[in-house]
Protein backbone atom coordinates (compact mmCIF):
# COMPACT_ATOMS: atom_id res chain seq x y z
CA UNK A 1 0.00 0.00 0.00
CA UNK A 2 1.91 2.81 -1.02
CA UNK A 3 2.31 6.58 0.49
CA UNK A 4 0.11 8.07 -2.29
CA UNK A 5 -2.74 5.90 -1.27
CA UNK A 6 -3.22 7.21 1.91
CA UNK A 7 -2.63 10.74 1.35
CA UNK A 8 -5.46 10.74 -1.62
CA UNK A 9 -8.42 10.10 0.82
CA UNK A 10 -9.24 9.87 4.81
CA UNK A 11 -7.96 6.85 6.53
CA UNK A 12 -9.94 7.92 9.80
CA UNK A 13 -13.05 7.34 7.87
CA UNK A 14 -11.63 4.51 6.06
CA UNK A 15 -10.85 2.17 9.57
CA UNK A 16 -14.03 3.57 10.61
CA UNK A 17 -15.67 1.92 7.79
CA UNK A 18 -13.94 -1.08 8.28
CA UNK A 19 -14.98 -1.57 11.85
CA UNK A 20 -18.61 -0.79 11.14
CA UNK A 21 -18.92 -3.15 8.50
CA UNK A 22 -17.25 -6.19 10.36
CA UNK A 23 -19.21 -5.48 13.64
CA UNK A 24 -22.25 -5.69 11.36
CA UNK A 25 -21.46 -8.43 9.61
CA UNK A 26 -20.73 -10.56 13.08
CA UNK A 27 -24.28 -9.53 14.66
CA UNK A 28 -26.12 -9.91 10.79
CA UNK A 29 -24.84 -13.56 11.06
CA UNK A 30 -25.11 -14.11 15.00
CA UNK A 31 -28.39 -16.48 14.75
CA UNK A 32 -26.62 -18.69 12.26
CA UNK A 33 -24.18 -20.15 14.81
CA UNK A 34 -26.77 -20.10 17.72
CA UNK A 35 -29.41 -22.08 15.54
CA UNK A 36 -28.98 -25.29 17.24
CA UNK A 37 -28.92 -24.05 21.03
CA UNK A 38 -31.98 -22.15 19.91
CA UNK A 39 -33.90 -25.00 18.33
CA UNK A 40 -33.41 -27.05 20.89
CA UNK A 41 -34.50 -24.61 23.49
CA UNK A 42 -37.71 -23.39 21.74
CA UNK A 43 -38.63 -26.83 20.05
CA UNK A 44 -38.35 -25.98 17.26
CA UNK A 45 -38.35 -28.31 13.84
CA UNK A 46 -35.76 -28.22 11.22
CA UNK A 47 -37.67 -26.45 8.98
CA UNK A 48 -38.22 -23.13 11.54
CA UNK A 49 -34.85 -23.09 12.23
CA UNK A 50 -33.66 -22.87 9.18
CA UNK A 51 -36.30 -19.30 8.44
CA UNK A 52 -34.77 -18.17 12.03
CA UNK A 53 -31.39 -18.15 10.23
CA UNK A 54 -32.07 -17.35 6.99
CA UNK A 55 -34.85 -14.27 8.18
CA UNK A 56 -31.59 -11.83 9.01
CA UNK A 57 -30.22 -12.80 5.64
CA UNK A 58 -33.67 -11.74 3.80
CA UNK A 59 -34.54 -8.89 6.00
CA UNK A 60 -30.21 -7.40 4.89
CA UNK A 61 -31.13 -7.63 1.22
CA UNK A 62 -34.34 -5.72 1.55
CA UNK A 63 -33.16 -3.17 3.67
CA UNK A 64 -29.93 -2.62 1.99
CA UNK A 65 -32.04 -0.43 -0.59
CA UNK A 66 -33.59 1.53 2.29
CA UNK A 67 -30.24 2.10 3.84
CA UNK A 68 -29.16 3.39 0.34
CA UNK A 69 -31.80 5.39 -0.09
CA UNK A 70 -30.55 7.13 3.47
CA UNK A 71 -27.03 7.12 2.50
CA UNK A 72 -28.51 9.41 -0.93
CA UNK A 73 -30.85 11.60 1.20
CA UNK A 74 -28.94 12.62 4.82
CA UNK A 75 -25.49 10.72 4.36
CA UNK A 76 -23.35 8.09 4.67
CA UNK A 77 -22.38 8.84 8.26
CA UNK A 78 -26.22 9.45 9.25
CA UNK A 79 -27.11 6.69 8.02
CA UNK A 80 -24.83 4.61 9.59
CA UNK A 81 -25.26 5.98 12.84
CA UNK A 82 -29.01 4.93 12.62
CA UNK A 83 -28.15 1.41 11.58
CA UNK A 84 -25.94 0.86 14.47
CA UNK A 85 -28.15 2.30 16.89
CA UNK A 86 -30.97 0.72 15.52
CA UNK A 87 -29.14 -3.11 15.60
CA UNK A 88 -27.82 -2.02 19.27
CA UNK A 89 -31.75 -1.26 20.77
CA UNK A 90 -32.57 -4.52 18.67
CA UNK A 91 -30.13 -7.04 20.50
CA UNK A 92 -30.62 -5.09 24.02
CA UNK A 93 -34.21 -5.98 23.79
CA UNK A 94 -33.36 -9.39 22.65
CA UNK A 95 -30.56 -9.58 25.70
CA UNK A 96 -32.94 -8.17 28.61
CA UNK A 97 -36.34 -9.35 27.51
CA UNK A 98 -35.13 -12.64 26.25
CA UNK A 99 -36.02 -14.80 23.22
CA UNK A 100 -39.29 -16.87 24.22
CA UNK A 101 -41.16 -18.25 20.83
CA UNK A 102 -40.46 -18.88 17.61
CA UNK A 103 -41.98 -15.33 16.56
CA UNK A 104 -39.74 -13.25 18.44
CA UNK A 105 -36.87 -15.25 17.10
CA UNK A 106 -37.95 -14.14 13.76
CA UNK A 107 -38.17 -10.70 14.64
CA UNK A 108 -34.95 -10.55 16.49
CA UNK A 109 -33.87 -11.48 12.62
CA UNK A 110 -35.48 -8.67 10.86
CA UNK A 111 -33.75 -6.14 13.36
CA UNK A 112 -30.44 -8.23 12.46
CA UNK A 113 -31.40 -7.33 9.15
CA UNK A 114 -30.46 -3.79 9.26
CA UNK A 115 -26.95 -4.68 10.34
CA UNK A 116 -26.68 -6.35 7.28
CA UNK A 117 -27.75 -3.56 5.24
CA UNK A 118 -24.27 -1.74 6.47
CA UNK A 119 -23.34 -2.63 2.78
CA UNK A 120 -24.81 0.05 1.06
CA UNK A 121 -23.00 1.94 4.48
CA UNK A 122 -19.85 1.59 4.45
CA UNK A 123 -18.97 0.89 0.93
CA UNK A 124 -20.18 4.67 -0.08
CA UNK A 125 -18.74 6.08 3.04
CA UNK A 126 -14.81 4.73 2.40
CA UNK A 127 -15.07 5.09 -1.76
CA UNK A 128 -16.31 8.84 -1.75
CA UNK A 129 -12.91 9.96 -0.50
CA UNK A 130 -10.77 7.99 -2.63
CA UNK A 131 -9.60 8.92 -6.61
CA UNK A 132 -10.60 6.36 -9.15
CA UNK A 133 -7.19 5.21 -9.12
CA UNK A 134 -7.31 4.26 -5.61
CA UNK A 135 -11.27 2.93 -5.52
CA UNK A 136 -10.54 -0.75 -5.63
CA UNK A 137 -7.82 -0.50 -2.43
CA UNK A 138 -10.42 1.68 -0.46
CA UNK A 139 -13.29 -0.56 -1.87
CA UNK A 140 -11.49 -3.56 -0.59
CA UNK A 141 -9.97 -2.37 2.76
CA UNK A 142 -13.53 -1.84 3.57
CA UNK A 143 -15.10 -4.88 2.03
CA UNK A 144 -12.99 -6.84 4.28
CA UNK A 145 -15.30 -6.47 7.01
CA UNK A 146 -17.71 -9.37 5.80
CA UNK A 147 -14.32 -11.18 7.82
CA UNK A 148 -16.26 -10.68 11.03
CA UNK A 149 -18.93 -13.65 10.19
CA UNK A 150 -15.95 -15.87 11.65
CA UNK A 151 -16.06 -14.14 14.77
CA UNK A 152 -19.64 -15.17 15.43
CA UNK A 153 -18.82 -18.59 14.09
CA UNK A 154 -16.24 -18.78 16.34
CA UNK A 155 -17.17 -17.39 19.39
CA UNK A 156 -20.87 -17.57 19.82
CA UNK A 157 -21.55 -21.07 20.17
CA UNK A 158 -18.89 -21.57 23.09
CA UNK A 159 -20.02 -18.30 25.22
CA UNK A 160 -23.27 -19.99 24.21
CA UNK A 161 -22.49 -22.90 26.25
CA UNK A 162 -21.07 -21.08 29.13
CA UNK A 163 -23.76 -18.70 29.75
CA UNK A 164 -26.91 -19.67 27.78
CA UNK A 165 -27.05 -18.21 24.47
CA UNK A 166 -29.35 -15.43 25.41
CA UNK A 167 -26.63 -13.69 26.98
CA UNK A 168 -24.83 -13.58 23.78
CA UNK A 169 -26.90 -10.81 22.95
CA UNK A 170 -25.94 -9.27 26.00
CA UNK A 171 -21.99 -9.97 24.98
CA UNK A 172 -22.45 -8.84 21.32
CA UNK A 173 -23.02 -4.99 22.79
CA UNK A 174 -19.68 -4.58 24.45
CA UNK A 175 -17.96 -4.23 20.95
CA UNK A 176 -20.67 -2.82 19.35
CA UNK A 177 -20.83 0.22 21.37
CA UNK A 178 -17.55 0.55 21.29
CA UNK A 179 -17.61 0.59 17.72
CA UNK A 180 -20.28 3.17 17.47
CA UNK A 181 -18.16 5.55 19.63
CA UNK A 182 -15.06 5.02 17.21
CA UNK A 183 -17.73 5.32 13.91
CA UNK A 184 -18.56 8.41 15.82
CA UNK A 185 -15.26 10.48 16.66
CA UNK A 186 -13.34 8.99 13.28
CA UNK A 187 -15.90 9.05 10.59
CA UNK A 188 -16.61 12.20 8.62
CA UNK A 189 -18.76 12.36 4.93
CA UNK A 190 -16.56 13.36 1.61
CA UNK A 191 -17.11 16.95 1.37
CA UNK A 192 -18.48 15.88 -2.52
CA UNK A 193 -20.59 13.46 -2.89
CA UNK A 194 -22.71 12.53 -5.48
CA UNK A 195 -26.32 13.39 -6.17
CA UNK A 196 -29.28 11.45 -4.64
CA UNK A 197 -30.41 8.40 -6.90
CA UNK A 198 -34.05 8.79 -8.17
CA UNK A 199 -36.54 5.65 -8.11
CA UNK A 200 -36.49 5.97 -12.01
CA UNK A 201 -32.22 5.26 -11.70
CA UNK A 202 -33.23 1.94 -10.45
CA UNK A 203 -36.30 1.03 -12.78
CA UNK A 204 -33.72 1.95 -15.49
CA UNK A 205 -30.86 -0.36 -14.39
CA UNK A 206 -33.52 -3.17 -13.94
CA UNK A 207 -34.67 -2.50 -17.60
CA UNK A 208 -31.09 -3.73 -19.08
CA UNK A 209 -30.63 -7.15 -19.09
CA UNK A 210 -27.09 -7.46 -17.90
CA UNK A 211 -28.68 -5.56 -14.68
CA UNK A 212 -30.26 -9.55 -14.15
CA UNK A 213 -27.33 -11.62 -15.64
CA UNK A 214 -25.46 -9.66 -12.56
CA UNK A 215 -28.34 -10.11 -10.09
CA UNK A 216 -28.00 -13.92 -10.37
CA UNK A 217 -24.36 -14.31 -11.08
CA UNK A 218 -24.31 -12.62 -7.26
CA UNK A 219 -27.53 -14.48 -6.23
CA UNK A 220 -25.11 -17.55 -6.30
CA UNK A 221 -21.68 -16.48 -5.38
CA UNK A 222 -22.79 -14.79 -2.22
CA UNK A 223 -25.75 -16.09 -1.58
CA UNK A 224 -24.43 -19.64 -1.84
CA UNK A 225 -21.54 -18.21 0.54
CA UNK A 226 -23.58 -16.33 3.25
CA UNK A 227 -26.65 -18.62 3.22
CA UNK A 228 -24.20 -21.95 3.31
CA UNK A 229 -22.76 -19.84 6.52
CA UNK A 230 -25.65 -19.84 8.09
CA UNK A 231 -27.00 -23.27 7.41
CA UNK A 232 -23.51 -25.16 8.31
CA UNK A 233 -23.81 -25.33 12.17
CA UNK A 234 -27.43 -27.09 11.70
CA UNK A 235 -25.99 -29.53 8.93
CA UNK A 236 -23.12 -30.33 11.07
CA UNK A 237 -25.13 -30.84 13.97
CA UNK A 238 -27.74 -33.26 12.19
CA UNK A 239 -25.55 -34.82 9.81
CA UNK A 240 -22.58 -35.74 12.18
CA UNK A 241 -23.75 -34.74 15.88
CA UNK A 242 -21.32 -32.68 16.42
CA UNK A 243 -21.88 -30.20 19.51
CA UNK A 244 -22.77 -26.69 18.17
CA UNK A 245 -19.35 -25.42 19.43
CA UNK A 246 -17.62 -28.50 17.22
CA UNK A 247 -19.88 -27.36 14.59
CA UNK A 248 -19.18 -23.78 14.97
CA UNK A 249 -15.63 -24.72 14.53
CA UNK A 250 -16.24 -26.22 11.23
CA UNK A 251 -18.55 -23.36 10.24
CA UNK A 252 -15.68 -20.92 10.92
CA UNK A 253 -13.07 -22.46 8.52
CA UNK A 254 -15.36 -22.50 5.68
CA UNK A 255 -16.70 -18.83 6.23
CA UNK A 256 -12.63 -17.70 6.89
CA UNK A 257 -11.74 -19.64 3.56
CA UNK A 258 -14.75 -17.70 1.40
CA UNK A 259 -14.22 -13.77 3.22
CA UNK A 260 -10.57 -14.19 2.42
CA UNK A 261 -10.96 -15.44 -1.36
CA UNK A 262 -13.05 -12.12 -2.10
CA UNK A 263 -10.01 -10.20 -2.81
CA UNK A 264 -7.95 -12.59 -4.30
CA UNK A 265 -11.11 -13.30 -6.49
CA UNK A 266 -10.79 -9.92 -7.64
CA UNK A 267 -7.22 -10.10 -7.77
CA UNK A 268 -7.53 -13.48 -10.27
CA UNK A 269 -10.10 -12.09 -12.46
CA UNK A 270 -7.85 -8.35 -12.93
CA UNK A 271 -5.44 -10.99 -14.08
CA UNK A 272 -6.88 -13.68 -16.06
CA UNK A 273 -9.95 -11.55 -16.95
CA UNK A 274 -13.43 -11.19 -14.72
CA UNK A 275 -15.10 -14.30 -17.16
CA UNK A 276 -12.77 -16.30 -16.99
CA UNK A 277 -12.06 -16.35 -13.16
CA UNK A 278 -15.79 -16.73 -12.39
CA UNK A 279 -16.19 -19.97 -14.95
CA UNK A 280 -13.53 -21.35 -13.14
CA UNK A 281 -15.21 -20.44 -9.85
CA UNK A 282 -18.74 -21.70 -10.61
CA UNK A 283 -16.88 -24.95 -11.62
CA UNK A 284 -15.50 -25.22 -8.48
CA UNK A 285 -18.20 -24.81 -6.39
CA UNK A 286 -20.80 -27.02 -8.67
CA UNK A 287 -18.46 -30.10 -8.17
CA UNK A 288 -17.63 -29.75 -4.06
CA UNK A 289 -21.45 -29.08 -3.53
CA UNK A 290 -22.23 -32.06 -5.63
CA UNK A 291 -19.64 -34.31 -4.05
CA UNK A 292 -20.58 -33.00 -0.75
CA UNK A 293 -24.48 -34.67 -1.17
CA UNK A 294 -23.16 -38.07 -1.65
CA UNK A 295 -23.35 -39.07 2.23
CA UNK A 296 -20.18 -38.78 3.20
CA UNK A 297 -19.27 -40.66 6.40
CA UNK A 298 -16.76 -38.84 8.02
CA UNK A 299 -17.50 -35.15 8.80
CA UNK A 300 -13.42 -33.96 7.45
CA UNK A 301 -14.28 -35.08 3.81
CA UNK A 302 -17.67 -33.01 3.84
CA UNK A 303 -15.48 -30.10 5.64
CA UNK A 304 -12.82 -30.52 2.90
CA UNK A 305 -15.48 -29.98 0.24
CA UNK A 306 -17.06 -27.09 2.32
CA UNK A 307 -14.59 -25.60 2.67
CA UNK A 308 -13.67 -26.35 -1.38
CA UNK A 309 -16.61 -24.78 -2.31
CA UNK A 310 -16.69 -21.98 -0.38
CA UNK A 311 -13.19 -20.74 -1.44
CA UNK A 312 -14.56 -20.87 -5.19
CA UNK A 313 -17.92 -18.82 -4.06
CA UNK A 314 -15.95 -16.35 -1.88
CA UNK A 315 -13.36 -15.88 -4.88
CA UNK A 316 -16.83 -15.49 -7.54
CA UNK A 317 -17.78 -12.91 -4.79
CA UNK A 318 -14.72 -10.70 -6.13
CA UNK A 319 -14.95 -11.88 -9.98
CA UNK A 320 -18.29 -10.77 -10.17
CA UNK A 321 -17.69 -6.79 -8.60
CA UNK A 322 -14.73 -6.60 -11.30
CA UNK A 323 -17.08 -7.09 -14.29
CA UNK A 324 -20.06 -4.84 -12.73
CA UNK A 325 -17.73 -1.73 -13.00
CA UNK A 326 -16.49 -2.63 -16.47
CA UNK A 327 -20.14 -2.52 -17.46
CA UNK A 328 -22.28 -0.09 -15.43
CA UNK A 329 -19.38 2.91 -14.96
CA UNK A 330 -22.09 5.91 -14.21
CA UNK A 331 -24.98 3.13 -12.61
CA UNK A 332 -22.47 1.41 -9.96
CA UNK A 333 -24.35 2.71 -6.74
CA UNK A 334 -27.64 1.69 -8.25
CA UNK A 335 -26.58 -1.34 -9.74
CA UNK A 336 -24.39 -1.94 -6.13
CA UNK A 337 -27.77 -1.52 -4.48
CA UNK A 338 -29.48 -3.88 -6.50
CA UNK A 339 -26.55 -6.59 -6.91
CA UNK A 340 -26.22 -6.81 -3.14
CA UNK A 341 -30.24 -7.50 -2.47
CA UNK A 342 -30.00 -10.06 -5.05
CA UNK A 343 -26.87 -11.55 -3.18
CA UNK A 344 -28.76 -11.71 0.06
CA UNK A 345 -32.26 -12.84 -1.48
CA UNK A 346 -30.33 -15.47 -2.73
CA UNK A 347 -28.87 -16.67 0.48
CA UNK A 348 -32.30 -16.88 2.16
CA UNK A 349 -33.63 -19.13 -0.24
CA UNK A 350 -30.50 -21.24 -0.02
CA UNK A 351 -30.49 -21.19 4.03
CA UNK A 352 -34.38 -21.60 4.45
CA UNK A 353 -34.84 -24.38 1.43
CA UNK A 354 -32.24 -26.86 3.07
CA UNK A 355 -34.08 -26.19 6.29
CA UNK A 356 -37.23 -27.44 4.21
CA UNK A 357 -35.60 -29.96 2.64
CA UNK A 358 -34.39 -31.36 5.64
CA UNK A 359 -37.59 -31.09 7.05
CA UNK A 360 -39.48 -32.67 4.28
CA UNK A 361 -37.61 -35.41 3.30
CA UNK A 362 -35.43 -36.14 6.32
CA UNK A 363 -31.96 -35.58 4.05
CA UNK A 364 -30.61 -32.23 3.23
CA UNK A 365 -29.77 -34.26 -0.01
CA UNK A 366 -31.91 -32.77 -2.36
CA UNK A 367 -30.56 -29.07 -1.35
CA UNK A 368 -27.25 -29.16 -1.61
CA UNK A 369 -27.64 -31.11 -5.19
CA UNK A 370 -30.00 -28.49 -6.42
CA UNK A 371 -27.82 -26.04 -5.45
CA UNK A 372 -24.90 -27.66 -7.44
CA UNK A 373 -26.94 -27.61 -10.36
CA UNK A 374 -27.89 -23.78 -9.72
CA UNK A 375 -24.24 -23.05 -10.04
CA UNK A 376 -23.97 -24.97 -13.47
CA UNK A 377 -26.81 -22.87 -15.01
CA UNK A 378 -24.91 -19.79 -13.93
CA UNK A 379 -21.76 -21.72 -15.51
CA UNK A 380 -23.77 -22.05 -19.13
CA UNK A 381 -25.18 -18.45 -18.51
CA UNK A 382 -22.11 -16.56 -18.16
CA UNK A 383 -20.63 -18.33 -20.75
CA UNK A 384 -23.62 -17.87 -23.35
CA UNK A 385 -23.35 -13.89 -22.42
CA UNK A 386 -19.66 -14.02 -22.74
CA UNK A 387 -19.16 -13.46 -26.14
CA UNK A 388 -21.29 -10.32 -26.55
CA UNK A 389 -19.75 -8.72 -23.32
CA UNK A 390 -16.32 -8.96 -24.60
CA UNK A 391 -17.10 -7.73 -27.87
CA UNK A 392 -19.11 -5.06 -26.54
CA UNK A 393 -18.74 -2.95 -23.35
CA UNK A 394 -15.91 -5.45 -22.65
CA UNK A 395 -13.59 -5.11 -26.02
CA UNK A 396 -10.16 -3.33 -25.94
CA UNK A 397 -11.57 -0.20 -27.29
CA UNK A 398 -13.53 0.41 -24.22
CA UNK A 399 -11.70 -0.73 -21.57
CA UNK A 400 -8.17 -2.02 -20.13
CA UNK A 401 -9.66 -4.45 -17.70
CA UNK A 402 -9.24 -7.66 -18.63
CA UNK A 403 -12.89 -8.84 -19.02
Amino acid sequence: MNASFWKSGHAPTLFAAFLYFDLSFMVWYLLGPLAVQIANDLHLTTQQRGLIVATPILAGAILRLVMGVLVDRLSPKTAGLIGQCTVIVALFCAWHFGIHSYEQALLLGVGLGVAGASFAVSLPLASQWYPAQHQGKAMGIAGAGNSGTVFAALFAPALAAAFGWNNVFGFALIPLLLVLAAFTLLARNAPQRPKPKAVADYLKALGDRDSWWFMFFYSVTFGGFIGLASALPGYFNDQYGLSPVTAGYYTAACVFGGSMMRPLGGALADRFGGIRALLAMYTVAAICMAAVGFHLGNSYAALALFVGAMLGLGAGNGAVFQLVPQRFRLEIGVMTGLIGMAGGIGGFLLAAGLGMIKQQTGDYQLGLWLFAGLAVVAWFGLHGVKRRWRTTWGSAAVTAARV
